[in-house]
């Protein structure tokens, strides 16, 4: 961002109503938390689609939708153009200044701006897919479906701008009703109905286009019902500071995406001349989408975290915000291990319930895993480096994108789909590396190894028993004994061991806080 973002940000940030001092901000965040796990469990019911495209049409079809999802999912940052992000600081700022007018003007030009941007990208990609790609060696049913599915883009602009500006008005819920139920339901149920029409392979790319069409009107529409009976003001800020301000978000954005979805996209194009197959890559999407829970852990504290770490930046106490990022770093941590733990000794039984031969893609669920849980973990710095130095994020992702696309460029054409696990993790472990040492020698903060030993060392026991067992008995009872006894001696070790103070006053103020809203309902009642 340049001087002018960062300012601002911070008038956003002092905008707001001082923190009441007695707040704990652990307790912020593990309530800010709570709400937003709800709209994550929702969202997850979109799995259950990948679940259905593998059983009822096979894997050679999932891999087909994979690549076309990812390319559509990459595309879309150009659609949405950092309006999705930039949108949150830029209405949050007129929300605190009780300029609904001025929010109202915002949601419609970035709107516009995004339909705008999303036609043009999937023009252009649809452009490329029919004119390039066969000559790429792509099949006719790649070029179709991913052409096709390019159609999704101005209803997921709609969708992710619509959702900035509720959240840049603190409503969080909007995200649970449009994406956790219209979009996500309603793509199971146009999915069902495709394919009892007798569509088949076009119907996952109906179901999208259904799916994310419906979440984007509803995200409209509710986030347009925030300004109900205020006047049509015309936003302050000049279109041309809109897209100023947003583009930085949108160059660091793609580049995140790029990261996230390089492996399946290197694979659709690079992995026939490898030997590797449609089939193979479907078992790769399916192994993807398993590990991939990995992300929603940071994802549910992410909201919360940024605003807290934004307003002690503003105050300039680095002690304070050391201690929000080490309370948070113990809490995704906690919960990434025994994750992790369970993937690497038991994914095959996740895949399983994709159909008969997906099992084979166990080594990549494990090696996923490991890379998802490393980016989440250590991706909590990249918060902090967006408030302070957002640049470094920016030269973060630019060093790892080079660094994931050229081990690819190696190992896809030599191990297949594990050269592009394996691709991933170096990426991923490159950037943690990185972050850890901007942290560390840039913002000179303590990093936070103390506040982690609990949940490490819970982690490394629960393995002993656990290891084992994976290696003695074979199959999927081999898997099943070993996930069950690492979570259960995970759970026991942390008994023992027992929570940290600080966490043991967040659990007593959640506690004490659903006791007074128990007594008010009552005494309302």
């Amino acid at each position: 961002m340049r001087v002018e973002e960062e300012t601002a940000l911070r008038e956003a940030v002092e905008l707001e109503p001082p923190e009441p001092p007695e707040t704990h901000t652990g307790t912020e965040l593990a309530r800010g938390a709570m709400v937003n796990v709800v709209a994550l469990l929702a969202a997850n019911l979109r799995g259950i689609f990948t679940f259905l495209i593998a059983r009822l049409l096979g894997n050679a079809t999932l891999g087909t939708f994979g690549i076309a999802w990812s390319t559509t999912d990459l595309l879309s940052k150009v659609g949405t153009f950092g309006m999705d992000t930039s949108t949150i600081a830029l209405v949050a700022k007129r929300h605190a200044a009780h300029d609904l007018g001025g929010s109202r003007g915002l949601l419609r030009r970035a709107v516009l701006f995004g339909l705008l941007f999303s036609v043009l990208a999937a023009l252009a990609g649809i452009l490329f897919f029919e004119l390039v790609a066969p000559r790429l060696g792509q099949s006719p049913e790649l070029v179709r479906s991913t052409s096709l599915m390019l159609l999704a883009l101005p209803g997921i602009a709609i969708y992710r701008i619509s959702n900035g500006v509720s959240r840049g008005m603190k409503v969080m819920r909007h995200d649970l009703y449009s994406k956790g139920f219209t979009e996500t339901l309603g793509t199971i149920a146009c999915f069902i109905m495709a394919v009892a029409i007798g569509l088949r392979h076009l119907a996952p790319v109906v179901a999208v286009l259904f799916g994310t069409g419906a979440g984007g009107l509803m995200a409209f529409i509710l986030a347009r019902r925030l300004f109900a009976g205020h006047q049509r003001d015309m936003a302050k800020l000049p279109p041309s500071g809109l897209l100023r301000f947003s583009a930085p978000i949108a160059i660091y954005s793609m580049l995140n995406i790029l990261i996230q979805r390089m492996d399946v996209l290197l694979l659709g194009f690079l992995g026939p001349a490898a030997g590797v197959s449609i089939g193979t890559i479907g078992v790769f999407v399916a192994s993807v989408e398993v590990a991939g829970g990995m992300r929603k852990v940071r994802q549910a504290f992410d909201p919360m975290f940024t605003p807290i770490i934004a307003r002690q930046s503003v105050l300039q106490d680095r002690v304070a915000m050391e201690q929000s990022f080490a309370q948070l770093g113990r809490w995704v941590l906690a919960a990434q291990l025994p994750l992790m733990g369970v993937l690497c000794l038991a994914g095959g039984i996740g895949l399983d319930i994709f159909g008969p031969g997906f099992r084979s893609g166990e080594l990549w669920v494990g090696l996923l895993a490991v890379a998802h849980a490393t980016n989440s973990f250590v991706g909590l710095a990249e918060t902090v480096i967006m408030i302070q130095r957002p640049k470094w994020n920016l030269v973060n992702s630019g060093l790892t994108v080079v660094l994931q696309f050229g081990a690819s460029l190696l190992l896809i054409p030599q191990f297949g789909a594990t050269g592009a696990a394996l691709a991933m993790v170096l990426a991923y472990v490159t950037q943690g590396v990185l972050r850890y040492c901007e942290l560390r020698y840039l913002f000179h903060w303590h990093w936070p190894w103390r506040a982690l030993a609990r949940p490490a060392l819970a982690f490394v026991i629960a393995l002993v028993p656990a290891v084992p067992l994976r290696i003695l008995i074979q199959g999927w009872s081999g898997e099943l004994a070993a996930g069950l006894t690492f979570l259960a001696a995970y759970v026991v070790t942390w008994k023992v061991v027992g929570l940290e103070e600080t966490d043991r006053v967040v659990l007593r103020q959640l506690w004490q806080g659903r006791g007074k809203r128990r007594i008010d309902d009552d005494d309302a009642a």
